[in-house]
Parts: structure tokens; sequence; C-alpha cells
């Protein structure tokens, strides 16, 4: 992998890590459509891979940086109505992310081998389309706030992360979508979907890091920039967004949905003509 495709990876992952629209799906298409030879088996891949996802997380946890603190002073403070709603909180993040835990552990590779072509992850973007555009729809217009989120709700939104394990079905579209139909506005269900991502990604990170002590790789000056970039990339995107969403209540993600069917309909065409 080059310094350029180094760093158009990293943007990208910033970019679609946050915005339902799938990374690893677009991580499938883009070398594709591109006509990039990249060999994910290369010994500078797999620390370029671990740095570019911590810089998604470093990025989440700085922009939501006072919600972790206050989670963390819930536990340790006296109790009051705020600490108690934090605790609750924070609870339930942990709660929501067992199931990826227990669904990634024995399914990621067979997931990832079975679904991890070009072709497949553009039939998965354009259902992950349908999921947006659905999803919205039997929310309706949702007005619930995330302090009135109950583990039901919670359980609920960490059984659709897992369906992000196949390329094209993107982690906050799933979630998002699971939030608003639990009854959460479109705002509060991104925070807690972004929320989840941290813990999610940091050990997706840890899993992978004996691995690269086995095998002896270094951290190249090109895993370092694209860890930076994807951070910064990420938290801008991360603040469009919570932006985004606190301004479009109704049928928020029928843009991103649009965008899916677009990008799907597109990729299957150029795969099949090249």
């Amino acid at each position: 992998m080059t310094t350029f495709q180094a760093i158009v990876m990293a943007v990208l992952q910033g970019l679609t890590e946050l915005f339902p629209v799938s990374s690893l799906g677009h991580a499938v298409l883009l070398p594709r459509l591109l006509g990039w030879h990249i060999d994910q088996r290369a010994p500078d891949f797999l620390p370029y891979l671990v740095v570019m996802h911590l810089g998604t997380a470093i990025a989440l946890l700085l922009y939501f940086r006072n919600e972790w603190f206050a989670f963390l002073g819930s536990l340790t403070r006296a109790i009051s109505p705020r600490a108690r709603a934090n605790r609750r909180i924070f609870f339930f993040v942990v709660l929501a992310t067992i199931p990826a835990v227990i669904v990634g552990a024995g399914l990621r590779k067979i997931l990832g081998e079975a679904f991890g072509s070009p072709l497949t992850a553009a039939i998965f973007l354009i259902v992950n389309g349908v999921i947006l555009f659905v999803g919205d729809r039997i929310a309706g217009q949702s007005e619930g706030a995330l302090d009135q989120l109950n583990w039901k709700g919670a359980l609920a939104i960490g059984v659709a992360q897992c369906a992000a394990l196949i390329p094209g079905i993107s982690r906050s579209g799933a979630t998002i979508v699971a939030g608003v139909v639990a009854g959460l506005r479109h705002e509060d269900s991104a925070r807690f979907s972004f929320l989840m991502a941290p813990p999610i990604i940091l050990g997706a990170t840890v899993h992978e890091v004996p691995a690269l002590f086995k095998e002896g790789a270094t951290l190249g000056e090109a895993a370092i920039l694209s860890g930076v970039v994807a951070g910064v990339v990420a938290f801008i995107s991360t603040a469009i967004l919570m932006r985004y969403f606190k301004q479009h209540e109704f049928e928020a993600l029928n843009p991103f949905a649009y965008y899916c069917w677009a990008a799907g309909l597109i990729s299957l065409a150029i795969i099949a003509l090249t």
C-alpha cells in the first residue's frame, strides 16, 4: 500500500465509520473500483489498520469527553439524580456492547470471508439503504431523550450492531435506526451509537495487538499518518453529524439511504462492466 492509498483509506475510514454508510463496505469496494491491488496480508497492512481504528476511537473519546468524565464520576460520587442517570446510561453502553463482543469473537472472520467480496459489499450497501429508509418510517418522529432509554432498548441496539460485521451494513446506521425505533430522537440515538463505538473499536484493536507482536510488525510513517488523518476526519465527521441530527428529526436518515442506493448500484454497474 502506498502512502497516498493509505491516506485515502484513512479519510474514508474517518468519514464512513461515523456516517451511516458502512466503513467496512467502502473499504472493500473502493480498492476494487479504483483498481488498487492492496494485499491485506502484507506485513505493513495490520499496523496500518490498527492505528487507523485507534485514531477513530480516540477522536470519539475526545469529542464525547464530557460524557465519559460524567460516566466515570457517576461511579464514585454520592447518589444524586444526575449521577444515577449517568450511571444508568453508562451501564446501558456496556450492555449494548456485549452482543457484538460475543458475535464478533466467533463470527467476525467467518462473516468477513463469506461476505467480503466487492459484489456482496455493493449488494449489502443497497440493503443498508433500505434499513435506513424503512427504519425511519417505522420509527416516525421519535421524541425520547437518552435518559428515557431502558435496558431492552439498549440491548436491541447492541444486537443491531452485530449486523455491521457484514461489509455494506453500517454499524452507526444499524444502531441509530434501532435507537429511533426504540423511541429515541435521532440526536440522542446518534449520541448513544457514538458512545458505543470506542469500546468496540478499542476492543478489536487490542485483539489485533498480539498478531502485531507475533509477526514482528513495526509502525511505519504511513501507518502513524493514517491514524492521525482518520482521527481528525472522524472528529470532524462526528461534529457534523451531531449538528445535523440536532437540526433534522423527521426522515433524517433519508439522504444517507439515497447515497447507499446510488453507491451500491453504481458499484454493481462498474463491477459488471470490468
